[in-house]
């Protein structure tokens, strides 16, 4: 499963695996893909600092990138008491009723939420990259679309390619011109933040618009067939997310949340506001229920929901309330029905393309008789 691409970035498959955990970040490098660190939960630069060192003794060598959520627009001067701020009344109000409406017990004194969106403060990606930047990544990936332009020329100085996520063959322009190296295009299938087109259709317009810039597909994919198409369709590679979630490497703090996942079905998401403030496909719970009830307050703006419902989120979590409980996932999580390594993710992985490779071959061969 190489490509052009995997062979520029010295990786056997051309599977891009995004994710929060670093165990599953390095066993996806060292099963031959390219590991992609999500970094929008430290919002402490030593505990990137600790995560990364642990990346460097665990991926036998092998690249790896990592992934910030930071603004095109540099936004100065504001803090998260700013933000905080901003948030109304009724809208705290509402968070509080609904986490009694479940019994939901309140964090311990003392301990603070372990799940604050302060990632998504420009601040706070910078101080990110200051710490990134002193360890070997091969890749930085924006999960909002084009980094700052200091930003992509920072990484370019450093040999770093920048990828940047599409959910259209607008914004995969707007991303080319801006001077990134990797256009990732994300079809509506996709799990967390993902715009109305599907991955089928937005694939080649993607491919079409920003040629001969590499193009990852993303998006419904979780098998084999599902790669090999994303291929077909002139991708050089796919991207994955969700697909790790119930690997034995995956560190969700919850049995409940996963025993959730591994029973869904693929009709079982939805694109919600209810957790950042944009459209995000995750688990239908009853918390996303509450808040796309029209009879409620309706949502805040990114980034005023994340901070509103950080510490609600942390209590549904660590008491493990089924009912609300949730995460960002695609649709793919109906595939999603047993847990498996990461190396056994990627067997099933070669195993399906081989099929899919061999199915095509046999098809051409029957056309050209």
């Amino acid at each position: 499963m190489e490509t052009e691409l995997s062979k520029k970035l010295g990786v056997e498959h051309a599977i891009f695996g995004f994710t929060p955990f670093p165990a599953v970040a390095a066993a996806i490098s060292r099963a031959g893909g390219f590991g992609v660190l999500g970094a929008v939960r430290y919002t402490a630069p030593g505990d990137l600092a600790r995560d990364l060192d642990w990346m460097q003794e665990h991926t036998g060598g092998k690249p790896y990138g990592l992934d910030v959520v930071m603004p095109a627009k540099k936004v100065e001067g504001v803090s998260e008491a700013d933000v905080e701020a901003m948030i109304p009344e009724g809208h705290r109000r509402f968070v509080e009723e609904t986490l009694a409406k479940h019994g939901v017990p309140a964090m311990p004194e003392g301990e603070a939420s372990g799940w604050r969106i302060t990632g998504w403060m420009e601040q706070v990606a910078r101080s990110q990259l200051d710490v990134a930047f002193d360890y070997p990544i091969k890749l930085l990936a924006n999960a909002l679309g084009s980094p700052p332009a200091d930003v992509i020329s920072r990484a370019h100085d450093r040999g770093v390619l920048v990828a940047a996520l599409a959910g259209s063959a607008k914004h995969a322009r707007r991303h080319a011109e801006a001077g990134i190296d990797i256009v990732v295009a994300q079809g509506y299938e996709a799990g967390g933040h993902t715009g109305e087109i599907a991955s089928m259709v937005l694939t080649p317009e993607v491919v079409d618009a920003v040629g001969p810039l590499p193009v990852l597909a993303a998006g419904g994919i979780g098998s084999g067939e599902q790669m090999a198409a994303g291929l077909a369709l002139g991708a050089q590679g796919v991207w994955l997310g969700s697909v790790w979630l119930t690997t034995t490497e995956a560190d969700l703090h919850s049995r409940a949340l996963t025993g959730k996942l591994l029973a869904a079905g693929s009709g079982d998401t939805v694109r919600s506001r209810a957790l950042t403030g944009k459209p995000a496909r995750q688990l239908r719970t009853e918390w996303t229920d509450a808040w796309d009830d029209p009879s409620g307050p309706g949502t805040l703006p990114m980034p005023l929901q994340g901070l509103l419902v950080a510490d609600a989120v942390s209590r549904i979590q660590k008491h493990e309330i089924e009912p609300l409980l949730g995460t960002p996932v695609g649709q793919i999580v109906g595939r999603m029905n047993a847990e498996r390594s990461v190396q056994q993710v990627f067997d099933d992985l070669t195993r399906g393309f081989e099929r899919a490779v061999d199915r095509i071959n046999r098809i051409a061969g029957r056309s050209q008789a």
